[in-house]
């Protein structure tokens, strides 16, 4: 609930609105998980909160820790048994959450383990934030930054997730910058549009992982609803608009999307788009058969767009020991040899 609909619903109970806000920054700023935690609540309203509400929390399943950088990975289990998987990751300016939005993905996309099993469900605006709030306690720590590149496609759980952002940078709760977050898409242009009126000062990552239709048709079937040149113009006008930088998202496949030709392509393809382009060496998955860029054909590659005025970066691998990196995640969470449970 908004902290508007949790004063409507204490109304209802003939509660002063005041009571509203406690409870709204006990669920939010100290990430309650009972109603029995909030101790300057009468027990008497404890109990009727009991009766007649909810909190929906994330409980750990699993944690795996990387033995290479300390990057957490989390299997989450929610009300209905379904399971999620977040991954915290710690960098010089705070830490970070990459969370996910639906159990499991149905877009489809080659190189990606999420989208095997397809979609169960859309998460709720609680479901969301109790990955956040469940590291957090885990932790002790506060998480400052969050991306929405785990599980699922934030922009095919649209309102949920507008309200999941609402929720998170409420003053009266995290109050987490606008501008700390990160929505990752494939490309649902619509839902596009949508979020650019939103005008939000968010930062939108697109998966793009292709310079032309050809390629991008064999790996992402989102293309062949909306292709590239459709995809690009939505982020011209999201650019113009937000005057928010754009970042695209290119998984590096060794022999597929790689070469010399296709870097020049991408080169000319985002000509006037405010973005930066962030390639990604593909993190392999058993299933997809994916082999990811060797070093010095991505360096070639990074070197091509550089010249042609762009800025890139090749993004760090966290958690590759525990599965926990681009592209990993699953519902369900194996161990392998290397990997280190904590109970």
């Amino acid at each position: 609930m908004s902290l508007q609909e949790l004063t409507e619903a204490m109304a209802e109970l003939n509660q002063p609105k005041f009571r509203a806000k406690q409870i709204f920054s006990w669920l939010h700023k100290f990430c309650a998980v009972s109603f029995d935690e909030m101790t300057n609540i009468s027990k008497d309203l404890r109990e009727k909160l009991d009766d007649n509400f909810v909190i929906f929390t994330a409980a750990i399943e699993k944690k795996l820790i990387s033995e290479y950088d300390n990057t957490q990975k989390y299997l989450f289990s929610l009300h209905d048994g379904e399971c999620v998987e977040s991954v915290l990751m710690k960098y010089k300016y705070g830490y970070t959450l990459c969370v996910s939005t639906q159990v499991g993905c149905r877009m489809g996309c080659k190189f990606c383990a999420s989208t095997l099993e397809g979609v169960v469900r859309s998460l709720e605006p609680s479901e969301i934030l109790s990955q956040i709030y469940a590291a957090q306690r885990d932790n002790s720590i506060k998480i400052s930054h969050t991306v929405l590149m785990g599980m699922g496609e934030p922009l095919d759980n649209y309102d949920n997730v507008m309200k999941f952002l609402k929720l998170i940078t409420s003053e009266e709760g995290q109050n987490m910058s606008m501008r700390h977050i990160s929505l990752s898409t494939c490309g649902i242009v619509p839902k596009i549009y949508d979020l650019m009126n939103e005008e939000l000062q968010l930062t939108l990552s697109v998966s793009l992982h292709a310079p032309n239709d050809e390629i991008r048709n064999t790996m992402m079937p989102v293309n062949k609803k909306w292709n590239v040149e459709t995809l690009l113009e939505a982020c011209r006008r999201y650019t113009d608009k937000t005057h928010r930088r754009i970042s695209f998202e290119y998984a590096m496949v060794d022999s597929v999307n790689d070469s010399d030709e296709c870097a020049r392509e991408l080169a000319e393809r985002l000509r006037g788009i405010l973005c930066h382009i962030n390639l990604i060496p593909v993190n392999e998955v058993k299933e997809t058969g994916c082999k990811k860029s060797s070093q010095n054909r991505i360096e070639r590659f990074s070197s091509i767009l550089e010249k042609k005025g762009y800025t890139v970066t090749v993004r760090r691998k966290l958690g590759s020991d525990i599965n926990a990196s681009c592209g990993q995640l699953r519902r369900s969470s194996g161990r392998t040899e290397k990997e280190k449970a904590v109970n």
